[in-house]
């Protein structure tokens, strides 16, 4: 797939794309690698055409002993095939690349968009769909983009031949010009009920994403009480409906396939059989017989690759509609028309709502018992009810969720770890002045960083399922640690932890940020004894 450093083409999306228009616009972000699908796939398709008549003509030159046109017609016939082995070559790489950039593109907008929809995609969507959009439906949207150059290339080539037919005769060139379309219009009543299937099997496979996304996440509760029969149960019939969906579109696209066989051979057999009266009658010569004959089996292209790009494209668009679905949601959290900029330094948190205020540069404790979120999440502008926090004096809605994000840090003791190096987990994506280390110290953890194997560079499993709760729990105090933000919200941080170890962690945490605010919500007695200010109370609006 792209990589993560190869800039993304612009493309030119309405704030409400629909399926036609995305795919429209993928085609325009690069014209010039479609161009030249497009121009290798007819210099790829004509030789092929034009082959029939080259050996017609040469087969006519040797019933009239006319060896210099035997050899000029063996020799075009020798270029054409080396002219279609070249440009065979530069359209599977163009082909190639379409492919790669229709499905890549379309990956790493859907990731970016989920990316950015942050705290809000568990509200907008499902993980079900957007696993399947980054792994399922980028498949068929390559597709589509991939046989462009081939329908193009046969398309040329059919007009090529049905003129090269009107011209030797007018009976086999309409026959070829009527039947032909016929042929490929024949195929269309096949595609409503697959793109119905289709997007049946595309939910299917969303409901059972979701539903073993689900199971991963709760396998040790679900051993813990006992339900992974019941679960194992739910995910089979999941999958079995996926299945069954999945034979549906199967005898749809079987359907596709025979008539993608069976209506261009009637074509063929029916110019076949004319060609041969007009033969025995001597309207037309032997080498002009092979030549029709040449050119019918030739039109089973142009007829094949129409119902592979139909079909390709069917399903292309049931899943460009789910990638437009995603890409249509919008954030929550609107940006601000015009950001005000925060003031440099220390800066002082204050909630509109409930009257809570954090000094800058000191660490405070604050005990409002389970509101405890809600205040945090306005503070840090999680959620937008009621009046809107202050921060630094500049409503929080006013600065810019970058800087909003960069500067006020909030970290829930929840918070969940994904897969990979240690080291690169808690590092910070823009580094400050404390260290790893001094990170990993202040939150007590070198214990279980000593314990790995390779230390900091072990690989950690998805949500950190290597270590304990505690463990993980030190862990993601270390990674909030490492920020060094100049505001940074500490849900109950602590409260997996042993009381020795929480004394340890409370007295390095207060050292590590003196000078910078610090706002902890917790109700231990450990934390108010370092803290600057306490903040206590049970009545939050």
């Amino acid at each position: 797939m792209l990589s993560a450093t190869y800039p993304l083409p612009r493309l030119r999306l309405p704030a409400k794309p629909t399926a036609w228009r995305y795919l429209a616009a993928m085609m325009l972000a690069r014209p010039g690698l479609l161009v030249v699908s497009a121009i290798s796939g007819a210099l790829w398709s004509l030789p092929i055409a034009l082959l029939p008549v080259a050996i017609g003509r040469g087969i006519d030159a040797i019933g009239r002993g006319d060896g210099d046109s035997v050899w000029l017609w063996g020799l075009a016939a020798a270029g054409l095939g080396i002219a279609q082995t070249l440009a065979g070559t530069v359209q599977h790489f163009a082909s190639y690349g379409c492919w790669i950039h229709g499905a890549g593109v379309t990956q790493r907008l859907a990731t970016e968009h989920a990316a950015k929809l942050g705290a809000n995609l568990r509200d907008t969507t499902t993980t079900g769909d957007v696993v399947a959009i980054t792994t399922s439906d980028i498949n068929p949207i390559g597709d589509s983009f991939e046989v462009l150059g081939r329908a193009f290339g046969s398309l040329i080539a059919f007009i090529v031949c049905a003129t090269a037919l009107l011209t030797t005769s007018p009976l086999l060139g309409v026959v070829a010009l009527v039947g032909v379309p016929l042929a490929v219009v024949g195929i269309g009543p096949l595609l409503k009920p697959l793109e119905k299937r289709q997007t049946k099997q595309r939910e299917e496979k969303t409901d059972v994403n979701a539903l073993a996304a689900d199971i991963v996440s709760g396998l040790r509760i679900l051993r813990g009480v006992g339900g992974e029969k019941q679960f194992l149960d739910r995910f089979r019939r999941s999958s079995q409906r996926v299945r069954a969906a999945g034979v549906q579109v199967g005898r749809s696209e079987a359907w596709l396939s025979a008539a993608e066989v069976a209506l261009p051979g009637l074509v063929t057999v029916v110019i076949t059989w004319l060609g041969a009266q007009l033969a025995m009658n001597g309207t037309i010569g032997v080498g002009e017989l092979i030549t029709f004959y040449g050119v019918s089996v030739f039109l089973v292209i142009p007829v094949t690759t129409a119902t592979e790009f139909a079909g390709v494209l069917s399903a292309a668009l049931v899943s460009a509609r789910k990638v437009c679905k995603l890409l249509s949601t919008e954030r929550t959290l609107a940006e601000p028309e015009n950001p005000v900029p925060l003031p440099e330094g220390p800066l002082d948190l204050v909630d509109e709502t409930s009257g809570i205020k954090a000094e800058a540069g000191k660490l405070t404790v604050i005990d409002v018992g389970a509101d405890a979120e809600a205040v945090a999440s306005r503070m840090a502008r999680f959620t937008d009810p009621g009046e809107p926090a202050l921060v630094g004096g500049v409503p929080v809605d006013r600065v810019s969720l970058g800087e909003l994000r960069r500067r006020v840090v909030y970290a829930h003791n929840q918070d969940i770890w994904f897969s990979g190096v240690l080291r690169e987990q808690v590092a910070p994506a823009e580094p400050g002045d404390v260290e790893i280390t001094e990170a990993l110290y202040a939150a007590d953890a070198e214990d279980i960083v000593d314990a790995l194997p390779h230390g900091v560079d072990e690989v950690i499993g998805e949500r950190g399922r290597e270590v304990s709760g505690g463990q993980r729990q030190r862990l993601n105090l270390a990674r909030a640690l490492a920020t060094d933000a100049d505001v940074l919200l500490l849900d109950e941080p602590t409260s997996a932890v042993d009381a020795h170890t929480e004394a340890r962690i409370t007295e390095r945490v207060a050292k590590l940020r003196r000078g910078k605010t610090t706002v902890v919500f917790s109700q231990s007695p450990l934390w108010t004894h370092v803290a600057d200010v306490v903040v206590s109370t049970k009545v939050v609006a």
